[in-house]
């Protein structure tokens, strides 16, 4: 798909949201400027939540109160080797929830609970290619 503005993905990823369910996890993937934080956004308002999401880069994590909770990772900064329970990535307690996780790459191999990938390339200063692939989860 092809988005010739902001607003057209903010519009796909509000649609995008509202098919998601507790124990979702969305990979965000693309460079930086790419729009995570848009499609983050947009998928925030199609869950519900009217509040505001920013890049929570310097955080890593940031948890929006929503029905249900939103979990929003970016792990830009995350250092090769980090466990990721240290930064609050415990699987039990996020699949009451619906996680989006920016720069999942960072996550070396622990991507077995991802159920949705979102992959954005830069076209032009406005536009953006993105991918949308589902993943069945895995029983356990």
């Amino acid at each position: 798909m092809i988005f010739k503005s902001e607003e057209e993905t903010l519009a796909w990823a509000e649609e995008f949201g509202k098919s998601l369910k507790a124990g979702d996890m969305v990979a965000l993937y693309g460079n930086l400027g790419a729009g995570k934080t848009v499609m983050s956004r947009g998928i925030c308002k199609g869950l519900g939540f009217d509040g505001a999401v920013c890049s929570p880069t310097y955080t890593i994590l940031h948890e929006y109160p929503n029905d249900p909770t939103i979990f929003h990772f970016d792990l830009y900064r995350l250092e090769p080797g980090t466990e990721l329970y240290e930064v609050g990535f415990d699987h039990d307690y996020l699949a009451k929830g619906i996680s989006l996780i920016e720069w999942p790459e960072r996550l070396e191999g622990e991507t077995g609970d991802i159920t949705h990938k979102i992959s954005i390339e830069i076209v032009s200063e406005n536009e953006r290619e993105v991918t949308l692939e589902k993943f069945d989860r895995l029983q356990g």
